[in-house]
């Protein structure tokens, strides 16, 4: 694993999109949509992004032995992403997310997890050390980087849209390659229980619920508390929040006109990895990430408007 690069531990979906002018209530029938078909799953989101924001990516995942896989794969290769280690599975249909989006970019979206759900750990350390080539540290920290300048490690991008075994190996697998682990708890559920050094990088709502705080700077507070790294919350139109130590800063997301919000959480984490595998500072790299996802609000898709590297230089 080079010392520039993004290791995506994550979902791969198919994205089924229906866009109308407002999202149904419970029960009701919404009707004058239109509909579109994306490649989807947090991971395979979040590896576009980082690729996209100049990192070289490599995805370890999982994906049914069906059109949808086949489409999925071609997709990420085509941006640039090493699908080497993603698993064919048989008897197992690749993921499925449907979404529907109004008028305003909101969304609502329900998942089946198919070939995601079997992710095995094993599949994970197996990946994880062939990329490693064994020549890095056994057993090192995965300390996490502070405001100041970081040495380019490569970084391990988890996310929760896979089993928490496979999270769990993803954590031993960084640390001991001796790489930075950035964790994307979405969607919210109970953490895994060694997370010394890991960075964090929930919404409001997976802050709040992870943390058991009301107040975003509280839950992050408590978040970094428990792993000793750094936290970003991320607060949609409002930016994020970054809790690094006893310093606390609020970072803006460049205004746009929004499209589809589907995806701006990924860029979020898929940039944010790139820039810290680059060596760049937490606090620069968090920034970059924020002006990527409001960039990536301005089309429809969860990648589609995934801006490259210079755009979002541009933008800040």
């Amino acid at each position: 694993m080079s010392h520039a690069d993004v290791v995506v531990v994550g979902s791969v979906n198919a994205d089924l999109v229906v866009s109308v002018a407002r999202l149904p209530q419970a029960g009701e029938t919404v009707s004058g949509g239109t509909f579109a078909r994306f490649g989807g799953g947090k991971g395979a989101n979040q590896a576009v992004a980082a690729a996209r924001a100049g990192a070289r990516v490599t995805m370890i995942g999982a994906v049914g032995a069906d059109d949808f896989g086949d489409e999925a794969l071609r997709e990420l290769a085509a941006e640039g992403v090493d699908v080497s280690a993603v698993a064919r599975l048989d008897g197992v249909a690749t993921g499925v997310a449907t979404i529907v989006v109004d008028a305003r970019g909101e969304n609502q979206i329900a998942v089946a997890s198919g070939a995601n759900a079997a992710l095995a750990g094993d599949a994970v350390a197996s990946a994880l050390a062939r990329l490693a080539g064994g020549s890095s540290p056994r057993g090192a920290p995965c300390g996490a980087p502070s405001g100041g300048a970081s040495a380019s490690r490569g970084v391990v991008l988890l996310g929760h849209e896979v089993p928490p075994a496979a999270v769990e190996a993803g954590i031993r697998g960084a640390r001991a390659a001796d790489r930075l682990v950035v964790l994307n708890p979405a969607p919210a559920r109970e953490l895994p229980d060694d997370l010394e050094g890991v960075i964090l990088t929930p919404n409001a709502d997976e802050a709040r619920a992870l943390a058991g705080e009301r107040e975003p700077e509280a839950a992050a507070r408590t978040l970094a508390a428990r792993t000793g790294a750094p936290v970003l919350v991320t607060l949609g139109q409002e930016g994020a929040l970054l809790v690094d130590g006893d310093a606390i800063e609020r970072l803006p997301a460049p205004a746009v006109d929004v499209i589809d919000t589907t995806g701006a959480g990924d860029a979020v984490n898929g940039a944010l990895a790139a820039e810290l595998a680059a060596g760049r500072p937490l606090r620069d790299a968090a920034r970059f990430a924020m002006a990527a996802a409001a960039l990536s609000t301005r089309a429809a898709g969860a990648r589609d408007g995934m801006p490259r590297h210079d755009d979002v230089v541009a933008a800040l």
